[in-house]
Parts: structure tokens; sequence; C-alpha cells
């Protein structure tokens, strides 16, 4: 009766583990494609006026 108790308890924590870090990883905040650089802003064309003209 105690070993299956502790198997019990071992499965449920394993998988109490399993759900929390499947939860964080589906409500994780970060978003890449928010934070892409898509090329030069208004400043680098400022300092760097003869590479418009290319």
């Amino acid at each position: 009766m105690e070993l299956s108790l502790q198997w019990l308890r071992r499965t449920l924590a394993e998988l109490l583990v399993r759900s929390q870090a499947l939860i964080v990883g589906a409500c994780h905040p970060y978003r890449p494609e928010l934070h892409y650089m898509r090329g030069p802003g208004p400043k680098w064309h400022a300092r760097h006026p003869a590479a418009l003209r290319d």
C-alpha cells in the first residue's frame, strides 16, 4: 500500500510539473516578431545620406 501511494504521489507531482510547464510555455508573453528590426531607421538615414543615393 505504501509503495503504491509513493508511486501515485510521484506521478501526480510529475504531471503537475509538466502541466505547469505547458501553461507557462503557452502563455509566455515574449513575441519575437514584435521586436524584429526591419531595417535602418530615420536617425541612421540622417547620419548616412550617401547610402540613400545607392
